[in-house]
């Protein structure tokens, strides 16, 4: 290990001064199997996962917890949770006529989490301008090749720009155009200011003089900012237990000197603040995976602005200056990685190689949690081994430790008499979807009052297991509800809180039982893109659950032609009970809106959708249809409609366009739904919308 790796690790030695703690979660309950993914508040709670590995690097399998031995700073500790996760790397389902996977539009907990957590940080400061496309394509390696479809990923800019961050998503297409986004913005090289400082006062400089490099405050402070961002994201994942949380910075390293404080007064500020990240991410439990992306030989962009170093060898300007800086990078790089379980990949170009790595690491590993003996808020490191006693061959990762709270838990504020309840803002706020309450979501946009898109919400709630009471015949709960929807800038847009009273005859039971209870709500939001984040609690046993939707709401004048989303019922989704809060679609489709994806052969299909036409001033003539595909791309089911623009009376408007679509005739299978219109204009413009539909045997039911 290098000085300036060990300089850097000595930011721990202090950690007995950390902040205050970020509320946990308490564990899960025992489970051997997979563990449930939760999001609660907790403080005396360790959870460690270990990778257990035998000689050839291969994942050892069938563990207990009882060949498990776990210490806290030497001393034994009682192993209360135990679990197993081992995720398979999923791939969206794709008709084969499709050329990459056709978008989701129903956002679901209903299986809970099934994959990893990835949070990919894109450390634009800490990146030369001229080495950007390097981190956008590496990134968009690791999305695009290694992240499966069950994975939540989101991506952030550590300068914090707003609009090219992407919360959890499981959308390909939106984490690469956050990516895309990408432009890095280092502050130049210490080493070349200083050459050029040196020559500007060379006639005027005395021997043994220092030469300062001009942009060490602005260096300074986007060291700070980076690491206080990351720890900041390291609080936000430090409430979800049951698995690992893997924070993928791609970064060329903080590459402030740090080993000399006396002269560089910023030093000791970043020492701090490499503590105070590392106290957060062990405590969270968050391991971090550095990559630097410029790999082998990757300073040549400084190297050609060099045209002759210093005669004057007091002044440690020199060929190696260059090489040190990156070094100095890079060993931040190696210590983060360190001490919080992951790795770091730097001076090597073999990305694949260790976006597998990172993959395995995060897909198959043991999670054990405790209760520590050592309860007491002393804000002082802890240190966590974890042991295989009867397998020495074993090879064990797992965290080195974490940083104990200091001080007084804070004490939650019981909410006011129109807040939410504590269980539904928990749900809100919490980074991933909560399963706790099964749910399913879609929402459809349509033209609204300008220049907003009228978003028409449909929220199914699983009731096989919604917990309901009887009285005098009745069954019954309580249900509250709320929706938000957040754009890039984070501004936040609010969908309402409904609290309803199920109150329900056993004929009516039964329909929820197997179809669920569905509420029906809308929104009106400006053009842009955001995350709607949907959550419902039951009073019953007071459990809550929430989805994240990915939505974008189009400008609906911008281009000839437009196209509203497709909303979709069928006749068995009418069956479900269903509350409308408020429903614009109430009178154009013969059911609610459903996020039912999967329909049985005797079931019959309703669509409706727009297509605005802001041609209206030409006559012409715009043909609408609908077909449904099956896998290899053969139609079963197509219909089409001619509309002619003096509908519009010379403004512009929408066609209305709605089709029935019996399933009684289709074979069971995956099949694309797609409505497309087309302008008879010299350019004719063309939109359409498509969703992946599964038609099941008749004798199954959704």
């Amino acid at each position: 290990m290098s000085l300036r790796t060990r300089l850097w690790g000595a930011a721990l030695l202090v950690a007995a001064t950390a902040g205050p703690m970020t509320a946990q979660q308490p564990p899960p309950a025992p489970d051997a199997q997979q563990p449930p993914v939760t999001f609660r508040a907790e403080v005396n709670y360790v959870e460690a996962d270990a990778r257990v590995l035998d000689a050839s690097g291969r994942f050892i399998t069938g563990l207990t917890a009882n060949d498990f031995q776990v210490l806290e700073d030497g001393k034994p500790q009682q192993v209360t949770v135990f679990s197993v996760v081992n995720l398979p790397v999923e791939r969206a389902p794709r008709p084969l006529f499709a050329s990459r996977p056709i978008e989701p539009d129903v956002a679901t907990n209903l299986a809970g989490l099934n994959g990893r957590v990835y949070l990919v940080v894109l450390d634009d400061l800490h990146t030369n301008v001229q080495r950007s496309s390097r981190v956008r394509a590496a990134a968009r390696q690791f999305i695009e090749r290694y992240v499966g479809a069950n994975d939540l990923v989101a991506v952030v800019h550590t300068s914090g720009r707003t609009d090219a961050g992407q919360e959890f998503t499981t959308n390909q297409r939106l984490l690469l155009e956050a990516v895309d986004k990408f432009m890095g913005r280092k502050v130049r090289s210490s080493t070349l200011n200083r050459i050029d400082q040196e020559q500007r006062t060379r006639q005027t400089r005395q021997q043994g003089d220092r030469i300062d490099d001009l942009d060490d405050a602005e260096r300074g402070y986007q060291a700070r900012s980076t690491l206080d961002s990351m720890r900041k994201l390291a609080q936000y994942l430090g409430g979800i237990s049951g698995r690992r949380k893997a924070l993928v910075l791609f970064s060329e390293g903080i590459d402030y000197d740090i080993t000399d404080p006396i002269n560089n007064r910023d030093a000791t500020t970043i020492m701090n603040a490499t503590r105070d990240l590392l106290a957060d991410a062990t405590r969270a439990n968050v391991s971090i995976y550095g990559v630097d992306p410029r790999g082998l030989g990757g300073l040549s962009e400084e190297g050609i602005e060099v045209q002759a170093f210093p005669d004057d060898p007091s002044l440690g300007i020199n060929p190696g200056s260059l090489w040190n800086e990156a070094r100095l990078g890079q060993d931040s790089l190696r210590v983060l990685a360190a001490e919080t379980g992951g790795f770091a990949v730097v001076s090597s170009n073999d990305f694949a190689s260790a976006f597998q790595r990172i993959v395995d690491d995060n897909s198959s590993y043991y999670v054990l949690g405790y209760y520590p003996t050592n309860d007491r808020r002393d804000g002082r490191f802890r240190k966590i081994e974890v042991r295989v006693p009867g397998r020495p061959e074993a090879q064990v990762r797992a965290r080195k430790g974490y940083v104990a709270a200091r001080g007084r838990a804070a004490e939650p504020k019981p909410p006011g008499p129109n807040d939410p309840t504590i269980e539904l803002s928990n749900a809100m706020g919490s980074p991933l979807p909560l399963p706790e309450l099964p749910m399913a979501a879609t929402a459809a946009v349509f033209k609204g009052p300008q220049p907003n898109g009228s978003v028409v919400v449909s929220t199914l709630i699983a009731g096989a297991t919604l917990p309901l009471t009887e009285k005098d015949g009745a069954f019954r709960n309580h249900l509250e509800m709320a929706v938000v929807a957040v754009d890039q800038k984070g501004k936040s847009f609010s969908g309402g809180r409904s609290t309803l009273d199920l109150n329900m005859k056993a004929d009516t039971v039964a329909r929820v039982r197997a179809l669920g209870f569905r509420v029906i709500s809308q929104i009106d939001l400006p053009p842009g893109r955001y995350t709607m984040r949907i959550g419902a609690r039951e009073a019953n046993t007071r459990k809550a659950g929430s989805v994240s939707y990915d939505l974008e709401v189009p400008d609906f004048t911008d281009g000839k032609l437009v196209m509203s989303s497709l909303a979709l019922t069928s006749a068995a989704s009418a069956i479900a009970p269903t509350a409308r809060t408020k429903d614009p679609l109430q009178q154009l489709l013969p059911g609610p809106l459903s996020s039912y994806r999967e329909f049985p052969q005797n079931d019959e299909l309703a669509l409706f959708a727009e297509a605005y036409d802001n041609s209206g001033g030409q006559p012409h003539k715009v043909d609408i249809s609908a077909q449904l595909r099956a896998e290899g791309g053969q139609s079963v089911f197509q219909t089409r409609e001619e509309r002619d623009s003096s509908e519009l009376k010379g403004s512009a408007g929408g066609y209305g366009f709605a089709a029935r679509i019996p399933l009684k005739d289709v074979a069971p299978g995956l099949y694309v739904l797609r409505v497309e219109a087309v302008s008879r204009l010299a350019d004719q413009p063309r939109v359409a919308r498509e969703t992946v539909i599964r038609v099941l045997p008749a004798e199954r039911r959704p």
